[in-house]
């Protein structure tokens, strides 16, 4: 009987070892940093790239190490009970015409989805939150603000009964909007929708990773987690 054969590795037709791959997608979409700034710092570290490959790098490794960080998080969260979302919506202009940037966050401020629409009307609602459930399941209750759309999309769904709407009951969701607001001036803004809708993703997934909310725990803790996720990353797509 054969033996099954393994998974090509995608960093077969590099030069480069995967931990340099790795370092450099983490340094350009976890911090704000320009591709020159991090082709500065990796000369700093004995590392000679081009502005070019870390763009190249970002596009090609960002979305695969994204997709194994958030394929981790669904398969431990899923059927948790006590899952509550917060949803909401912020504007973001490219090439000087608003969009919107959905984001959907669950109650440990790990950002669960990021949609990008030209409106913010009932269908574009519907259309991300129909993508958010399919991905990580039903939660126990979804808190927004008062945008119209929302009630419209989740009476289409039959969520009604779920949804919250306070004052401050969304103020989770609307914190995670500022490290990638961050990220977009560190850029200069971005160019293309596809563009947007692409880093949001993997900026999402990459800030969960490293986000061990060091406001909440002692030192000794957060150098442990901090390690953690180092020692985590590096495994991506190994």
């Amino acid at each position: 009987m054969p033996r099954p054969r393994k998974p090509a590795s995608p960093f077969r037709c590099f030069n480069s070892s995967p931990e340099v791959i790795r370092l450099v997608v983490m340094m350009y979409v976890r911090f704000p940093l320009s591709l020159r700034n991090v082709e500065d710092l990796l000369f700093e570290r004995g590392i000679d790239l081009c502005h070019e490959t870390v763009r190249m790098w970002c596009n090609r490794f960002g979305p695969l190490f994204a997709s194994d960080i958030r394929r981790q998080r669904v398969s431990r969260m899923r059927g948790f009970r006590q899952w509550r979302w917060h949803l909401d919506e912020v504007y973001v202009k490219i090439n000087g015409e608003m969009h919107y940037l959905w984001r959907a966050v669950d109650h440990e401020g790990e950002v669960l989805e990021s949609y990008v629409t030209k409106s913010r009307d009932k269908a574009a609602a519907l259309s991300f939150m129909k993508r958010t459930l399919k991905r990580h399941g039903s939660p126990e209750a979804i808190t927004t603000d008062g945008l119209a759309s929302y009630k419209a999309a989740m009476k289409v769904l039959g969520n009604t009964a779920k949804q919250d709407i306070g004052r401050w009951a969304n103020n989770r969701v609307e914190n995670s909007h500022l490290p990638f607001g961050r990220r977009e001036r560190a850029m200069l803004r971005f160019r293309q929708m596809k563009s947007l809708q692409k880093f949001a993703s993997v900026h999402a997934n990459v800030h969960n990773h490293f986000n061990q909310e060091r406001h909440l725990v002692d030192r000794q803790t957060f150098k442990e987690r901090r390690s953690a996720a180092l020692a985590e990353w590096q495994a991506l797509v190994s």
